[in-house]
């Protein structure tokens, strides 16, 4: 694209995860291969939220992490951050929140721009497998879509009424089909 902001993620598949549900998930699930991918589509799309930021969240460069984990470790964080049972499909931690508006960004290496530190995204893979023929997705598409929404929820999005969360799902769809184009 072009004016795409540097981007610092990381990346993790838990090791832990059944190599079925990998398999399935093919190389956005894969702990290599995921990496350069999900670069790709989170910097694309980053680009293309840039115009609708709100200046604070303006950057040319950003730090994010995303982990694929089991229902057991998302149930987890379920509990303990949003006191909920059960596992969830996306958790999204966004750093800007909270008072931490003023948190120091990252230092990138060899004097490159300092990134706006994010959050973290965190996807049930477990979670996404069961729903996805649900929502008519494969199990890859389903995980665009969840880091389509866990990216825009670090972004300042939130879904409280009927509204808001078509409104959410409506640039999500736009996200997604900027990927298919990929």
């Amino acid at each position: 694209m072009g004016n795409e902001p540097d981007l610092d993620l990381a990346f993790e598949a838990d090791d832990t995860l059944e190599a079925a549900l990998l398999e399935v998930g093919g190389d956005l699930a894969d702990p290599l291969q995921g990496a350069e991918l999900w670069h790709e589509h989170i910097s694309q799309w980053l680009a293309q939220l840039q115009p609708e930021l709100p200046e604070v969240l303006k950057a040319p460069a950003y730090s994010l992490g995303l982990s694929l984990v089991g229902d057991a470790e998302i149930a987890e964080l379920n509990g303990d951050w949003r006191n909920k049972a059960g596992p969830t499909d996306v958790l999204a931690f966004a750093a800007q929140d909270d008072g931490l508006d003023d948190a120091p960004p990252i230092p990138m290496p060899d004097g490159e721009e300092e990134a706006l530190e994010l959050g973290d995204i965190v996807i049930s893979l477990d979670t996404a497998a069961r729903q996805a023929p649900e929502h008519g997705h494969s199990l890859q598409e389903e995980l665009l879509f969840l880091a389509s929404h866990g990216l825009l929820h670090l972004l300042g999005w939130d879904h409280p009424d009927e509204a808001s969360l078509a409104a959410m799902l409506q640039r999500q769809e736009q996200l997604l089909a900027s990927a298919q184009q990929r």
